[in-house]
């Protein structure tokens, strides 16, 4: 039972000095997670250059590892799950958690059948119950929910889905103690070659973290339709997703996808136009505040989980909703 008083270690992924958003949502879960085991909250950041750990610290970390050497500038499954794997000997959690990005769900698994303890997936909610970790997770393409337990009398790997906990709000000014860990990469522990990077555009607003999405589907008929659903993001101020049958059609980029394969989305206001609902799409946007669907169908499943529906021509209705709403706003 000594194991189980060491609290939890959060995987940080950093851009730009930055902590990204999806792990940010880690410390909330986590900190409840270590109070709960009578342990710490341990953030680690794996990279080259990584020097400020302020965000860390403010947002709830006891401590914070840096694993920095310039074999770890980009991610390889290779040299980060070195790094992790000494991060969590040296400080042999109960529980390590990983956002449910690309890398952390390759990460995860990963480092988890190479220790062979349990690896939790795409977990919606996580509690401790006894000597167990409890997570819940989506299950048949997310027409179901489950709970799956784990024993944590071994380090028990997780990742979160993204918008599924809500990040905390940082302490201004608060400070804790930071150590290095040293990671020493030889020429081929790393067998994959990074040779370059590229951001995809992502428009005027990040989809993922907008507070307003606009999403169309592949009702609108053709690519042009489309005009529509960016009229109306400008009009909100949001961003402009789609489905997966509309990139699968080349109507839109995949980077706007959301959905199980696309991006997940939980803005505060969510408007579909001509979105049937296909629980492919769903579960990326079931968490959003408030869903509005326009749809032509009074039988489109997007209805069923709607706040707010119209069944009507979105082709009518659009011009006259954006038209309203610049209005309103005085444009």
């Amino acid at each position: 039972m000594a194991d189980m008083a060491q609290g939890v270690l959060l995987v940080v992924e950093v851009d730009g000095g930055v902590i990204r958003p999806t792990s940010r949502e880690l410390f909330g879960v986590g900190r409840a997670l270590a109070d709960a085991s009578g342990g710490s909250l341990v953030a680690v950041m794996i990279g080259h250059n990584v020097s400020d750990t302020t965000d860390a610290a403010e947002l709830g970390a006891d401590r914070v590892v840096v694993a920095d050497a310039p074999g770890l500038a980009s991610f390889t499954v290779d040299g980060h799950a070195r790094a992790l794997e000494q991060a969590v000997e040296s400080v042999n959690p109960a529980i390590v958690l990983l956002p449910g990005s690309t890398s952390g769900r390759d990460l995860a698994p990963f480092v988890a059948m190479r220790r062979g303890v349990p690896c939790l997936v795409d977990c919606l909610r996580l509690a401790l119950d006894g000597d167990d970790v409890v997570a819940t997770r989506p299950v048949y393409q997310g027409k179901l929910l489950t709970d799956v337990r784990a024993r944590r009398a071994s380090p028990v790997f997780a990742t979160l889905r993204a918008g599924a906990f809500a990040a905390p709000e940082p302490q201004a000014g608060r400070a804790t103690e930071t150590t290095a860990l040293n990671v020493e990469l030889g020429p081929g522990d790393i067998r994959v070659a990074v040779t370059g990077t590229a951001e995809a555009p992502a428009g005027p607003t990040n989809l993922e973290q907008a507070k307003t999405v606009v999403v169309g589907g592949r009702g609108l008929g053709e690519a042009d339709k489309f005009a529509l659903v960016d009229d109306l993001a400008a009009a909100l101020g949001g961003a402009v997703g789609a489905t997966r049958a509309v990139t699968d059609l080349g109507w839109r980029p995949h980077y706007e996808q959301v959905g199980q394969t696309g991006k997940t989305v939980a803005p505060d206001l969510y408007v579909g136009l001509a979105v049937s609902g296909a629980v492919q799409h769903t579960v990326g946007m079931r968490g959003s505040g408030t869903i509005v669907a326009i749809n032509r169908d009074p039988a489109a499943p997007l209805f069923k989980i709607a706040d707010f529906g119209i069944v009507g021509d979105v082709f009518e209705l659009e011009p006259r909703l954006a038209a309203r709403i610049r209005a309103l706003r005085g444009e």
